[in-house]
């Protein structure tokens, strides 16, 4: 769903909700980016995504924020959509080279944005982010339920 006129009057079920963020998973190209870094300072950026089934896979300079944010700490958050019908993950990403990315992420991460960092600069690096938490929700009547991930297992 992309405009208030196609949101549902009442709730949407735990499993539609799960239906529709996987959807978007598949589908969308982008995705806002928040890390910070040992000091508590915030980032956040849009970074074009891929996701495989089980996690999402970014690409980003090792020399910049984000990059160095998630190769220290690993923690980051997702956000998907917009503020009136949103995913957000809460994941664990661990870093990958060129070398050790398999060519079929990669190949399939260029095929779906169009674009392929392994071709890009030499700072690209890969991160594979693991959700631990998973939410959607579209307003305040969905606020209860949002959770359908925790510790990395749906709950629906």
């Amino acid at each position: 769903m992309t405009s208030d006129e196609s949101r549902p009057s009442g709730p949407r079920s735990p499993e539609q909700r799960k239906h529709e963020a996987l959807e978007w998973l598949a589908r969308d190209n982008d995705v806002w980016v928040a890390t910070a870094d040992a000091t508590g300072e915030p980032c956040l950026v849009p970074l074009a995504f891929w996701w495989d089934g089980e996690s999402v896979w970014l690409s980003t300079r090792d020399s910049n924020p984000t990059g160095r944010n998630l190769a220290t700490s690993g923690r980051v958050r997702l956000s998907f959509g917009h503020t009136r019908n949103v995913v957000l993950i809460h994941g664990t990403a661990r870093m990958l080279t060129r070398e050790e990315l398999r060519p079929e992420v990669g190949d399939a991460f260029a095929a779906k944005d169009g674009w392929d960092p392994r071709k890009d600069h030499p700072s690209y690096v890969w991160f594979q982010v693991v959700p631990d938490v998973l939410q959607a929700w579209t307003s305040v009547p969905e606020m209860s339920g949002r959770t359908l991930m925790r510790e990395g297992k749906w709950l629906v």
